[in-house]
């Protein structure tokens, strides 16, 4: 504490928490910030919490049909921490931005790397058949980047 030359780093500003009239969800795809869908959360008023990690446990496929090109994010016990932007929705846009989710993806619940659950895109187990594991990647943006698909 000033002892040493040593410079004090920054305090780490902690990401802003979702209201009451919030829900926070976690995107892994064509919803994330400056992708083809993201209008789809922002134009219900949703608002960027933070970029996050899921905790272990998850596959990531690139699913057929688009465009957009989508990504469906799988719970299983063999997988990874897989890269997510999180966003609070007021809860009153909910139900709207739910009923323009086409099968095979859902929202279910998603553990964060830093323990916390939140709300998210997840696929169907029957929605990967003949998907490509694209886990390795470690989220959608360094997959689209690494195809050259624009905007995914």
């Amino acid at each position: 504490l000033g002892a040493t030359s040593h410079p004090v780093p920054a305090p780490r500003r902690a990401a802003p928490a979702p209201s009451a009239d919030e829900v926070e969800i976690a995107v892994c795809g064509a919803h994330m910030s400056g992708l083809p869908l993201n209008g789809e959360l922002t134009g219900r008023g949703a608002r960027f919490l933070s970029r996050a990690h899921t905790a272990p446990g998850y596959r990531l496929y690139a699913l057929a049909g688009g465009p957009p090109a989508r990504p469906g994010l799988l719970r299983i016990e063999k997988g990874r921490a897989i890269e997510v932007e999180t966003w609070a929705l007021p809860r009153a846009a909910l139900a709207g931005f739910m009923d323009g989710i086409p099968a095979p993806l859902t929202i279910g619940t998603i553990k964060l790397q830093d323990g916390r659950q939140v709300k998210g895109f997840l696929v169907e187990s029957s929605g990967v058949q003949g998907a490509q594991d694209i886990t390795d990647f470690g989220g959608w943006r360094a997959f689209i980047d690494a195809q050259l698909i624009p905007g995914g």
